[in-house]
């Protein structure tokens, strides 16, 4: 076979096995082995040129391998032999003592001296830099006129496959960016539950840069999500809001992150803000209808109150306007714990001390009152019942009641257990007036429980309900 049909074969050869993928880095490699058998050369070095660092990489080699190299060699265009051709976009040809050439680079992780010759081209693609290919041979050698031309026709069909092999992990590391995107929208959308939606943002941030750990920090640096383990390298992409920084999304791995990565997680972190503040406006949303709600039935109690208290006769207007006022503090008590706790539970101990403290210090000045309180929580509305019971009656142990007053709270097989005894006389069991029939009404209705009230060596109110 001749020279010129041997190398129209390769030519055709080569071509068609850089064709046969758009996996840029099986191209490289593919030309590497191909180029070097085609010439016959001991080694073949392919370089991709990275616009933005203005700097020829090197990605794939035949005679070494540069998946070992802790660190690839760069050089800008003009610098080394490699990188005259790709500045010169000719070929630069040396067929003896490489090494020794003016414009010769050395890279330590590159034995580019054990090569005597070297014939590098450069490799466009419709006239614009895409990269370099060199080959070299440890003996000295002259290449011919068609050796050269057919390199760089080799590098001209590498062009083309290494546009058409960019272009195609450029759409499908969009295609990723769109498929990470997509899940984050659509877990902000469908969930009305911020957990659940800084959940998914960062295990998509994971998935979607091969991250080993992940996080989202609120502006008063509180550490909203976070997942797996730090890595050797992080980012750090602010969550803005509205000109206004309103946290981070942190992102670890081992390896660097590239700009593309960087690019992503800027839109992630777009996303996460708009779920950031998605999730606290349906917060505050949900918040102040339950609010609305709880001062609604609060506001329709007092109307209760009030209109059974006008009911009742032969009393003292300034005194019943005084219990009035004491029933629409003890259910202040009970919507301002729920507040604070944002919780749908009392304690019933804080709560119960909390009014103690009130009525002791308005109607019991001088007053002994000592309290026994276990731990009991109960629900928002039946505490609201339970307020204004424990209010009725401790408010009837000062006013009516003598010496000291006792306050229990216990649990007992199951029920809840509310004891106000002091050492008066006080009144009987079937003793009538607004305040008992309060307290009758409550107990019944609302805690769904039984009220005793009774002389034991002084007088002993006693309710009892289910947990």
């Amino acid at each position: 076979m001749t020279a010129p049909e041997r190398h129209l074969r390769l030519l055709t050869e080569t071509t068609a096995a850089v064709n046969s993928s758009l996996d840029l880095e099986e191209v490289l490699h593919l030309v590497a082995d191909k180029v070097a058998d085609a010439l016959r050369a001991d080694a073949c070095f392919v370089y991709l040129y990275d616009e933005r660092a203005d700097e020829l990489v090197l990605r794939a080699t035949h005679g070494m391998s540069v998946d070992e190299m802790t660190r690839r060699p760069r050089m800008r265009p003009g610098e080394g032999i490699t990188g005259s051709a790709a500045s010169e976009r000719a070929p630069v040809m040396i067929p003896s003592a490489a090494h020794l050439d003016p414009r010769f680079k050395q890279f330590p992780n590159l034995p580019e001296e054990e090569y005597e010759s070297i014939l590098a081209v450069p490799i466009l693609a419709r006239g614009v830099l895409a990269g370099a290919l060199n080959v070299r041979t440890i003996a000295p050698r002259e290449y011919g006129r068609d050796e050269v031309e057919l390199l760089q026709s080799i590098a001209d069909q590498v062009a083309q496959s290494i546009v058409h092999a960019q272009l195609y992990s450029q759409a499908q590391r969009r295609v990723a960016e769109l498929e990470a995107l997509a899940k984050i929208s659509e877990a902000v959308s469908e969930s009305l539950y911020l957990e659940e939606s800084l959940e998914a943002i960062v295990k998509t941030t994971m998935e979607a840069v091969n991250a080993t750990g992940a996080a989202l920090v609120l502006e008063d640096g509180r550490i909203a999500w976070p997942e797996g383990s730090p890595g050797q390298h992080a980012v750090r992409t602010p969550l803005r809001w509205k000109r206004r920084q309103i946290g981070e999304l942190v992102a670890d791995r081992d390896s660097p992150f590239s700009d593309e990565d960087r690019a992503l997680l800027e839109a992630i972190a777009h996303h996460a803000a708009v779920a950031l503040e998605h999730g606290r406006a349906v917060m505050r949303g949900v918040l102040a209808q339950e609010i609305h709600h709880r001062v609604k039935n609060n506001l329709q109690t007092v109307a209760s109150l009030l209109r059974l208290q006008s009911r009742a006769e032969h009393v003292d207007p300034r005194e019943a306007l005084e219990h009035s006022v004491n029933r629409i503090l003890a259910i202040a008590a009970v919507h301002e714990a729920l507040t604070e706790q944002r919780d749908e539970d009392v304690e019933l101990a804080e709560l119960i001390d909390r009014l103690r403290a009130m009525l002791v210090q308005g109607i019991g000045a001088g007053r002994t009152v000592e309290a026994s309180l276990e731990p009991v929580s109960l629900a928002g509305s039946r505490a609201t019942a339970l307020a204004l019971v424990f209010s009725e009656l401790l408010q009837n142990a000062l006013e009516h009641g003598a010496g000291a007053v006792r306050i229990e709270l216990a649990r007992r097989n199951g029920d809840v257990l509310l004891a106000i005894a002091d050492e008066g006389a006080g009144v009987d069991g079937t003793a009538a007036g607004t305040g008992l029939s309060i307290v009758r009404a409550l107990v019944r209705d609302e805690l769904r429980g039984s009220f005793d009230l009774r002389r034991d060596g002084g007088t002993r109110a006693e309710v009892i309900f289910p947990a």
